[in-house]
């Protein structure tokens, strides 16, 4: 987005600039042949509210616009997936187009004009006739419908004759073209070869180097395939779910499950491609290309591939029952060729699996939704959660309402950073981060079928959960259709209790390690009857020690404030009962991190309090940090304050030793967020100096760039907005040397340094 930044020089406007961002710029570090910055240089004029940094000249400032913001991320993407240099670029260049009619010529303008590399010499107006490729940006639809049909290109002629009247213009040399209005997106190429103009549809562009495609030939080799830049992947999963969803009329679920089962064989043509020498079937050649331009009916030929390798995908995971006979892959060949032709040029095993799982999570988690309370967490949080418990590779991870997976992959993620990337991959380029990845993701595996695990009590959630597993290991995910709050003890009829029984040694009662969760939470969907007996007594029989399940309220009789159980309770809210299961599941020692209501938290009610007496009795309260109601109201549609509560389990020693000597008093750290890098809707929020301007970071991010066939390793300075966010992750930080703004997971760790010797667990953390 235009919020980031390539870091040539752009005006200054005296001394003004923050004392932020001169800190970030004085640490900058100095590279060979990267410029050195005085720290007594003018800083970047400040921008406005409706202005943003032009991404492509690096000097200029633009209106926000909704087309300028469009174009602000094509023009990254140019960069980062197709490898084409931004001193190559020029947006709003002009040109003399001929109307084909009336022979009149008028002045148009090319959103984003790619010349020739090296042609723009300094001092130089860019001459037309060294334009190679042309780029026609439009604003967003204002489309209002629930529905909306993806334009196909056969119905696109006023949007290709549109960029074919401007690669006209341009000369012979321009044979490739690209419009978008962030939902429609077209590539077009156009044979030098043929005497008249012939403009045709293409799956995708190549890299910077054109001499590395084969127009003719098959365009998804793994030689010419490119990492997907997380923007344009996000982009083109969301255009083949619309697609099923509006071209096909399936509703937004089904969409969902087919476009993951084409997925899922595009996973399967590459492994076989790349590991056993295997000719790729995921493709669409020219020839299908060129017969899209006249029909919607799509390639038998194509649609044939896609199922044959889908059936090939059930075959290879029979053993582990991840499909079953009701997972039939039902789309036409229309949608069929449509899906492939979208994603066969990308190589997803050389993508960065942040970026497959940021595009996984966003489509999952708007397609589908729980009714049964279930609030996803949205990923700001559980990515916090997940830092601060900080699990290990030899340590067990549980969600016992794991939804559609986001700590699971979170939990991988982390360790893959934390374990298997340098540095968490600061500093690497974009291609040596995913070969990193690459090597480590065997490893990946074994974690994720040996210690993470999930449950759920919606069948569609878990599997969805299992399959993002499987898109970042390759391993069916250990998610299994419970009813948690009676595991292990009862529940065999659900589809999912025998296999999670078989992993009892690893998820049984007082077994897990690491314990991450948002309860469904609310009155209006209370437990009752025999469940509430398994909070009460033991597997033996016997009444247990501590529970929730009763109805409480004060002892009148001794006037201390103290609780007094009472009867039974008919029923109970189930955040509650979650608290008390989560707490019996770790083992002494074991570490949770739990989503409440802030209610439990809070409320004086004996109920509730009797809560809070169950967690102070049991655990160690490790930290309590406030959440705004942002995260909930943009993720999940729900207007609600919440808490995450990070506990640890006391083991029997420590409530001996309390119950001798009487409660510990420890330090506990507290905070409260109140930013999160986004308002109610969405709106991302950046941090502003004492006058209200942006604040502003700069750095050094590598790069390989294509530049002709020859790899060029680059260093980029590169300036970009500090995003507004208490919660700001560790691995979301472009260099560990750049100054960030005061957030939770760094005071968590000054204040386990401060006061890790005072901790009562051990002997305390430190950072």
């Amino acid at each position: 987005m235009g919020e980031e930044q390539l870091g040539f020089d752009i005006p200054g406007e005296g001394g003004r600039r923050s004392k932020l961002a001169s800190k970030a710029e004085s640490k900058a570090p100095s590279k060979a042949g990267a410029p050195e910055t005085s720290a007594e240089s003018p800083g970047p004029r400040k921008l406005r509210d409706d202005e943003i940094f032009d991404y492509i000249s690096g000097e200029k400032v633009v209106k926000h616009t909704p087309a300028e913001e469009v174009r602000q991320r094509i023009a990254r993407a140019l960069v980062y997936q197709y490898g084409i240099d931004p001193r190559d670029m020029r947006a709003d260049f002009p040109l003399q187009v001929e109307n084909p009619k009336t022979g009149r010529k008028s002045r148009k303008r090319v959103s984003i004009a790619i010349f020739e590399h090296g042609s723009i010499k300094p001092d130089t107006d860019p001459r037309p006739e060294d334009i190679r490729r042309v780029v026609v940006i439009k604003p967003p639809r204002n489309d209002s419908r629930t529905v909306s049909k993806i334009r196909t290109f056969a119905r696109a002629k006023e949007q290709v004759d549109e960029v074919a009247d401007l690669m006209h213009a341009a000369g012979p040399e321009c044979v490739y073209g690209m419009w978008t209005d962030d939902r429609d997106l077209y590539f077009i190429r156009r044979d030098p070869k043929l005497f008249e103009d012939q403009y045709l549809p293409l799956a995708n562009w190549p890299r910077g180097d054109a001499s590395l495609f084969d127009a003719q030939g098959n365009i998804s080799s793994l030689g010419i395939m490119r990492s997907a830049d997380e923007t344009m992947l996000k982009f083109a999963f969301r255009r083949c779910h619309d697609f099923i969803h509006g071209n096909e009329g399936l509703p937004k679920d089904a969409a969902f499950w087919q476009f993951l089962y084409v997925l899922f064989a595009k996973l399967h043509d590459e492994e076989l491609v790349r590991e056993q020498g295997r000719e790729p079937r995921f493709y669409v050649d020219t020839t299908e290309l060129a017969a899209l331009a006249k029909s919607d009916e799509g390639s038998t030929a194509v649609a044939d591939r896609v199922r044959e390798l889908f059936k090939e995908v059930k075959e290879a995971y029979a053993e582990e029952r991840q499909f079953t006979e009701y997972d039939r892959l039902t789309l036409n060949d229309a949608a069929l060729t449509f899906i492939t032709g979208e994603l066969s040029t990308y190589t997803l095993h050389g993508t960065s699996l942040d970026a497959i799982g940021a595009a996984y999570q966003e489509l999952v988690g708007e397609n589908l939704r729980g009714d049964r309370g279930q609030y996803f967490t949205p990923n700001v949080a559980t990515r916090f959660m997940v830092e601060l418990l900080d699990p290990q590779r030899d340590e067990t991870v549980l969600d016992p309402c794991c939804g559609t997976g986001g700590f699971l992959r979170e939990t991988l993620l982390h360790v893959l950073h934390r374990d298997g990337l340098t540095d968490f991959g600061r500093g690497l380029s974009v291609q040596e981060k995913a070969r990193q990845e690459t090597e480590y993701r065997p490893k990946l595996a074994r974690y994720a079928q040996d210690h993470v695990f999930g449950m759920d009590f919606d069948p569609f959630l878990t599997r969805a959960a299992s399959f993002g597993v499987m898109m970042m290991t390759k391993v069916k995910g250990n998610t299994f259709q419970v009813d948690s709050l009676k595991f292990p003890r009862e529940g065999e009829k659900m589809p999912g209790f025998r296999p999670a029984k078989a992993c009892e040694d690893r998820i049984g009662t007082g077994r897990v390690d690491v314990l991450l969760t948002n309860p469904p939470f609310g009155t209006d969907i209370p437990v009752s009857g025999p469940t509430l007996d398994l909070f009460r007594r033991d597997e033996f029989g016997g009444e247990k020690d501590a529970s929730i399940a009763y109805d409480w309220s004060k002892d009148k009789e001794k006037g201390d404030g103290s609780l007094k159980r009472g009867k039974p309770a008919a029923s109970v809210p189930p955040e509650r009962l979650f608290v008390q299961k989560c707490v019996e599941w770790v083992k002494p020692g074991g570490r949770i991190g739990i989503v409440l209501p802030n209610g439990i938290l809070s409320n004086p009610g004996p109920d509730d309090e009797a809560v809070r007496r169950y967690i102070l009795d049991e655990c160690w309260v490790m930290a309590s940090v406030e959440l705004p109601v942002e995260p909930f109201v943009f993720g999940a549609g729900v207007n609600i304050l919440t808490t995450m509560l990070f506990l640890r389990k006391k083991t029997e020693e420590e409530k001996r030793e309390e119950r001798l000597y009487g409660p510990t008093d420890y330090p506990v750290f507290m905070a409260v967020v109140e930013k999160v890098g986004h308002d109610r809707r969405g709106n991302r929020l950046y941090v502003r100096d004492a006058r209200g301007e942006y604040v502003w970071q700069e750095y050094w991010e590598n790069d390989d760039i294509y530049v002709k066939n020859v790899v060029v390793p680059r260093q980029i300075k590169r300036r970009k907005q500090i995003l507004d966010n208490d919660l700001f992750a560790l691995r979301d930080r472009t260099d560990k040397d750049v100054d960030v703004r005061p957030n939770v997971i760094d005071s968590y760790h000054v204040f386990l340094k401060e006061h890790g010797h005072e901790l009562p667990w051990g002997k305390g953390e430190t950072a």
